[in-house]
């Protein structure tokens, strides 16, 4: 029923073409502004590591003419006034640091912009060095992370085709990452599930961000997570960092932005996907804490409350996302963020038997509610010039619910699903950051969880002729986890990083150490070579524990020990020009400990779950392997153009209790994306008019599935799969075409932007799978999503 639901979703966003017609008549309006503009730049420049203000550091504007430029004052404090709106960069030096050259800082009238600096203090050996300045578009926010890490902008989720503003969907564009299904925005990073990935939000672990999602996994239908409020993050596809635990595949790092503190600046935005009101400024005059509030509707809601029926159900979801700092001055920096997310979708069975056979989902009743938020208090403190605390007081928590109804020949409704999942947590969240020196850095921390759960599933068993409790629970847990790290710079070019990380689950006391390591070299001022490897554990959805036994009514997995992956990863990075890079990385995965089924002749294994519970006995007693090799080439943008293309080849399996090996679900064994941009001035002297294309191209093998065993199926009334046979049948290859043009157009005081994304420009028929058809008796396949137009128009004022 949760599928269906994500892929009903989106195909809920396919409007009537007259209201497409009626928005592109914006582009009339917009109308040329014969004013030259300009908008300030300011910011603040720091040390990477210590975190500390760096004063007296030159900052200038690059090809200015007369020279614009400034000097940070004793906070790290600097702002530059009169800069053209357009594409611009900045350089930045100080004695005994890196240079750094942040290019292509898009300046728009309707904001201005606010940068956070960080300059990496240069080690200085017995001789004299020279420092050139270090674009570092290729560099993680994360300063420790050394492979299987990309860095990505605000603007990445905003411009790549069909990303509409959602981080998961953008990452879509990366080596080794395959997207689950058109629908929502799981993905599966080099051949593991999509419950195996963890987000991260200013430095604590947060719950699934995305509507219409599911229990025990990491995607939905579409993010909660406002793209106002985001800054440059990190996405990390292995062998990670220390701090980071309760994983195997990836991390989502979000950072937020703070809002401006000197200045009311607002945004808003209409589409197809919503209405988004963003506001952020200064609390009050001469403060220097702000706000930064963002909220959204959904438009769907909307057409359906006018009597405008879009799909098959009525769909709604909003939500709000906000950062607050509020300084202290010489007490440090306080903060205070979070999230809120309501979905839900309803649908009507239709009484006509006849309409059954067009689509089974004609034939059930349903309701699908998934909410989801948290909100934290965090505080910062430089205890000295080396030293910094930071901790988070968090409380996060989901609340999903799913019934359903199937109406039988009479038109009687039978209820066949009744779920409610309702999990929440308090966070604490600690870090301790040392630099000894210009060497030397130590980042140790601890995470402590408070879990709370109620959990209920229950389903109709039709031989029986009753609804069955496969999962009545409700308590409470902890989790421990403890890291450090320690960063060492044995001279310029060599860089070594140790550390572990340790998890404890104190439901049924499983614990695990891992080690992480990794070694970064610098062959030369182009070329790096870095080499990483962790041990990666991570504990199973609640409900998985709280199985019941039908004999007893006991938990039947309550011992259940943490799934668990060693990680390699070997790293080669060329930049063959100030704006292109090549990045190939070598990669294998030791999965081990992973529940399988106990039943013998079971194919069952959590490496092939997408989401919700499983209600078998299951066993630690399961393996498996990913390998493989990832291709990034990559332009950055560059006199109005880039381009990036990911490749992969690798392979993944599983290995179930009896021994026998199988591919997983997500062994698609290839994958590649296209993805290109380009901008055009149509005014060049004022650079207040410009046109963007992006387009891109993601090719993939199919996703596998089971061989559905048809005279099983007819016996039993549902889909029964040849367990032997597992995963051994593969969609044809996945081929998806997607557009976006935009318009953008700054004014005096304001920028306006209309855009059209278009997901499957072509239209094509992806195949999803194979499902069981009862109401025809037959075999059907179900296809991903067709074409579907998302338009919007954001105003920056």
């Amino acid at each position: 029923m949760h599928h269906s639901i994500k892929t009903k979703f989106y195909n809920t966003l396919i409007m009537k073409r007259q209201f497409i017609l009626l928005i592109l008549s914006v582009f009339g309006v917009m109308c040329v502004y014969a004013q030259p503009l300009t908008q300030t730049v300011r910011g603040n420049v720091i040390d990477k590591i210590s975190q500390n203000p760096v004063p007296g550091a030159i900052v200038t504007l690059e090809n200015s003419n007369p020279v614009n430029g400034t000097t940070t004052d004793i906070n790290g404090k600097f702002m530059l006034k009169n800069v053209p709106v357009g594409r611009q960069s900045i350089k930045v030096t100080y004695v005994g640091y890196k240079d750094f050259m942040l290019p292509n800082i898009i300046v728009n009238s309707g904001k201005e912009v606010v940068l956070i600096i960080q300059l990496e203090e240069a080690i200085v050996l017995k001789r004299t060095i020279v420092v050139k300045a270090n674009q570092q578009k290729n560099k993680p926010v994360n300063e420790i992370a050394a492979v299987s890490t990309r860095t990505f902008s605000v603007e990445e989720t905003q411009k790549f085709a069909a990303a509409v503003n959602d981080p998961a969907r953008m990452a879509t564009s990366f080596a080794g990452v395959v997207q689950g299904d058109d629908g929502s925005n799981y993905i599966s990073i080099r051949g593991n599930s999509p419950n195996s990935m963890i987000w991260r939000m200013d430095g604590v672990d947060i719950p699934n961000p995305n509507h219409f999602a599911g229990v025990g996994t990491s995607g939905g239908g579409i993010s909660i997570l406002s793209a106002q409020l985001m800054s440059n993050s990190d996405f990390l596809t292995g062998a990670f960092t220390a701090e980071y635990g309760n994983a195997l595949s990836g991390v989502f790092d979000i950072r937020l932005r703070k809002g401006n503190n000197q200045k009311k600046e607002n945004t808003f935005q209409a589409g197809l996907l919503g209405i988004d009101l963003a506001t952020e400024g200064p609390i009050k005059k001469g403060y220097e804490g702000s706000y930064l509030i963002n909220y959204r509707y959904s438009t769907l809601s909307l057409l359906s409350m006018v009597g405008v029926k879009v799909g098959a159900g009525v769909t709604n979801f909003q939500d709000l996302s906000f950062n607050i700092s509020l300084p202290a001055g010489k007490s440090g920096v306080f903060g205070v963020f979070g999230f809120g997310g309501l979905s839900s979708q309803k649908m009507t069975a239709e009484k006509d038997s006849m309409k059954w056979k067009e689509d089974p989902f004609y034939r059930y009743n349903s309701k699908f509610n998934a909410n989801t938020g948290a909100a934290g208090v965090s505080y910062m403190q430089m205890l000295s010039k080396k030293t910094y605390i930071k901790s988070i007081l968090a409380m996060s928590g989901s609340d999903y619910r799913d019934y359903g109804e199937e109406l039988n020949l009479n038109y009687v409704a039978i209820q066949k699903t009744d779920e409610r999942f309702v999990n929440s947590k308090i966070t604490w969240s600690s870090l301790l950051n040392y630099k000894m020196n210009t060497r030397n850095s130590l980042r140790s921390g601890i995470i402590l969880n408070s879990l709370y759960y109620n959990l209920s599933q229950n389903h109709r068993n039709d031989s029986l002729g009753f609804m069955e409790t496969e999962i009545d629970t409700r308590g409470q847990t902890q989790t421990v986890q403890l890291y450090s790290n320690w960063n060492h710079k044995a001279g310029d070019r060599l860089t070594v990083n140790t550390g572990f990380h340790t998890l404890h689950l104190l439901l049924n006391g499983a614990f695990a150490i891992e080690p992480r390591a990794s070694v970064s070299y610098a062959a030369s001022e182009k070329r790096t070579i870095a080499i990483g490897y962790g041990l990666h554990s991570q504990i199973q959805p609640l409900g998985a524990y709280f199985t019941r036994n039908p004999a007893t009514n006991a938990a039947m997995n309550k011992n259940l020990g943490m799934s668990k992956a060693h990680h390699l990863v070997l790293s080669h990075d060329i930049n063959v020009s100030t704006h292109t890079h090549i990045k190939t990385e070598v990669y294998y995965q030791h999965l081990f400990n992973i529940p399988v089924s106990a039943a013998a002749g079971s194919t069952l294994s959590m490496i092939n779950v997408v989401d919700g519970y499983v209600t078998d006995k299951l066993v630690n007693k399961g393996k498996g392997r990913n390998y493989g090799l990832e291709l990034t080439i990559e332009r950055f943008l560059h006199k109005n153009f880039y381009y990036l293309l990911s490749a992969s080849l690798y392979d993944s399996r599983y290995r179930t209790l009896d021994g026998h090996w199988f591919n997983t679900r997500f062994n698609t064994g290839r994958s590649a994306s296209f993805t290109v941009g380009k901008e055009w001035q149509l005014s060049e002297k004022r650079k207040n008019k410009i046109i963007g294309m992006n387009i891109k191209c993601q090719y993939a093998g199919g996703l596998r599935y089971s061989p559905i065993d048809l005279n099983a199926s007819v016996a039993k009334g549902e889909t029964q799969f040849v367990e032997s046979k597992a995963y051994t049948i593969q969609n044809p290859d996945y081929f998806r075409l997607d557009v976006r043009v935009s318009m953008k157009r700054n004014f005096k005081h304001s920028t306006g932007t209309l855009a059209l994304d278009i997901q499957n420009s072509t239209n094509r028929k992806n195949i999803g799978g194979q499902y069981y058809d009862v109401n025809t008796g037959k075999v059907k396949y179900w296809y991903q999503t067709p074409l579907i137009p998302v338009l919007s128009y954001r105003l920056e004022f």
